[in-house]
């Protein structure tokens, strides 16, 4: 009954139980505002009066593979069938399996991994790990940089969200991003390196024991290094005995093109972690995956981490499956082929609307930067802030059933893999009409 009930509940009803019974997320409970979801299918999703949405932000960066792909309910349904929980001392099939999948498909002599429920743990047991096997304190991380919200992914966290939650886990320090916001721009690669390794010298180099940092950072602008700068960090690393870890959490699997965005540079970083796409979000699951150096440490020395939920059965199979649509539906190269079209389709908005500062983009990995001033840079809302030319150029996109996330100055175009051109030009010729509205505040 309870489900015959779910699945007639108006979009008034869910709302409004929502909102008496649970919280939402970031946000002041008055001001949430959140569309109801009945149904979703491929790029898209409905409310239950019918109005559909394009997806463009695949939820929170995660439905990769799009949404309701029967291959992967198959999976989690034949699994809950079978088995549907083995505590983590145990070994299962869906467990063994992904394991042995994701050493063929991770960096280099990436081949171990330990299984959480979702990024942030990832983040959290990297940290764990890093200060075990090298018996350091400190780790490094940088100021536009988001890794999670528990206590210690939270710390790590270099943008605003982290005041709220000090003082916290000691021990972070914050190294500046090449990237310095659009009025100021970027720094080269050299002079990015040079204060990353002043910080160290000034930390003291044998008390750090890693340096965490998306390989291309996500809800923080899509900040896509510039060349050499990832090649200069795992040479840093090297020099000092500090361990790299890649954060790939938003940006791997197949949002950039390749498997994780950090191959394009062909760096092999000592851990890294990954979620939302690892199971296209159809079941939570996250993950570090280590150098067999890092895991021989725990040979003979005892790992203190662990998850009532690690290594999960369905979860593992949902990922199996997921990973399996990525291969047979060549998702990858989708992404690269409908990446270069979302390159096209941003350089024309930047080309024809003036409140257009700075559009960039990897793979199906984008965001677009919008001012009010071109000639000085001026974003449409201040850091860490709004204005109410970003808030009606939200309300337009949600009119037109266009689903984005629109933050501070900035937008996101991060859709389902499985895109096509069509669906592609139809989102972007939304965001067209919408820019309009930013341009009549540009000076």
């Amino acid at each position: 009954m309870a489900t015959e009930a779910l699945a007639t509940m108006s979009g008034e009803e869910m709302i409004a139980l929502s909102k008496k019974h649970t919280l939402f997320e970031w946000t002041a409970q008055s001001k949430v505002d959140p569309i109801p979801v009945a149904r979703a299918k491929g790029i898209y999703f409905w409310t239950p009066d019918g109005k559909r949405f394009i997806d463009f932000n695949s939820q929170l960066m995660c439905v990769n593979i799009g949404h309701g792909d029967e291959r992967v309910v198959r999976a989690v349904q034949r699994q809950v069938e079978t088995l549907a929980y083995a505590n983590p001392f145990m070994a299962t099939e869906p467990r063994a399996r992904l394991g042995a999948k994701l050493a063929e498909i991770a960096p280099g002599d990436i081949e171990v991994f330990f299984f959480t429920n979702g990024g942030a743990e990832a983040n959290e047991n990297a940290i764990k790990l890093a200060r075990l096997a090298t018996g350091r304190h400190k780790i490094l991380a940088r100021y536009r940089s988001y890794h999670g919200a528990t206590a210690g992914s939270m710390m790590l966290t270099g943008d605003p969200r982290r005041w709220a939650a000090e003082p916290g886990m000691p021990g972070v320090v914050h190294v500046l991003d090449p990237y310095h916001g659009i009025e100021r721009g970027w720094d080269t690669t050299e002079q990015s390196l040079a204060l990353i390794e002043e910080t160290i010298q000034l930390e003291g180099a044998h008390t750090i024991a890693a340096f965490i940092l998306e390989s291309v950072t996500g809800t923080n602008g899509v900040l896509i290094p510039p060349d050499g700068y990832m090649q200069g960090v795992r040479k840093i690393c090297d020099k000092y005995g500090i361990l790299m870890i890649c954060d790939e959490v938003m940006a791997g699997f197949g949002r950039t093109g390749e498997w994780f965005a950090i191959n394009h540079w062909g760096v092999v970083p000592d851990l890294i972690t990954m979620a939302k796409g690892l199971t296209s979000a159809y079941v939570q699951l996250g993950a570090v995956g280590m150098r067999r150096t890092i895991a021989d440490h725990f040979q003979d020395k005892v790992f203190y981490g662990g998850l009532t939920y690690n290594s999960h059965p369905v979860a593992c199979a949902a990922a199996l499956a997921s990973i399996q649509v990525y291969e047979d539906d060549r998702l990858l190269e989708n992404t690269r082929r409908m990446g270069a079209v979302m390159t096209e389709l941003l350089a024309d908005v930047a080309k024809r609307h003036p409140s257009v500062g700075a559009a960039r983009s990897l793979g199906l990995f984008g965001l677009v930067e919008l001012v009010r001033d071109r000639a000085k840079k001026t974003p449409m809302a201040p850091f860490n802030g709004a204005s109410d030319e970003m808030q009606a150029f939200a309300k337009f996109l949600r009119q037109e059933g266009l689903y984005t996330f629109v933050r501070w100055h900035t937008f996101f175009t991060n859709p389902p893999l499985c895109i096509t051109e069509p669906e592609l030009r139809e989102a972007f010729g939304i965001i067209d009409r919408a820019l309009e509205i930013t341009d009549r505040a540009v000076r």
